[in-house]
């Protein structure tokens, strides 16, 4: 069995949602056979990359950063398909932590790595912006620890302004 792990940008323009989803899924056909996919199921990479997970045969397990993140972080045009990821998964791994806040992120995203073989990154490639639990210090973090990262940004890709 392979677990893959995803890490990505939340704010992906509209253009670049089917490319992103197209890339996931070249990523995730080597692994079809025997895959469980690892998400904290936020919009954007987060549930396309459990979308795409599901679509193709595999197990979801979901991490939830926090007691209270569905009341509070989930907005209502993404809460349909939250619940419906949240439905999916053969797991769902809410994080002891009673508020969402970058502690709750950076203990939910520590998970992931803990739990990945690889870590499939939906990330434009910039460093991290110095707020800690972005997309890139998920992937630095992976690195350090010796984790594979495929980083997935297919041309014309593009976060919105």
């Amino acid at each position: 069995m392979t677990t893959l792990a995803v890490t990505g940008h939340m704010d992906l323009s509209e253009e670049t949602v089917p490319l992103v989803r197209a890339a996931l899924r070249e990523v995730l056909e080597p692994y079809r056979e025997d895959l469980t996919g690892v998400s904290c199921i936020a919009a954007g990479a987060d549930s396309l990359f459990a979308e795409e997970v599901t679509a193709v045969g595999g197990r979801l397990v979901v991490v939830i950063p926090s007691q209270d993140y569905r009341e509070t972080k989930v907005k209502p045009d993404h809460a349909p398909v939250f619940d419906r990821l949240v439905q999916a998964a053969v797991e769902v791994l809410v994080m002891p932590h009673g508020t969402a806040n970058r502690a709750a992120y950076e203990a939910a995203n520590a998970e992931l790595l803990t739990r990945a073989d690889r870590l499939v990154a939906v990330w434009n490639g910039e460093p991290p912006s110095g707020k800690a639990g972005g997309t890139a210090d998920v992937v630095v973090e992976a690195r350090e620890a010796g984790l594979p990262v495929d980083v997935v940004w297919p041309d014309g890709a593009a976060r919105r302004d």
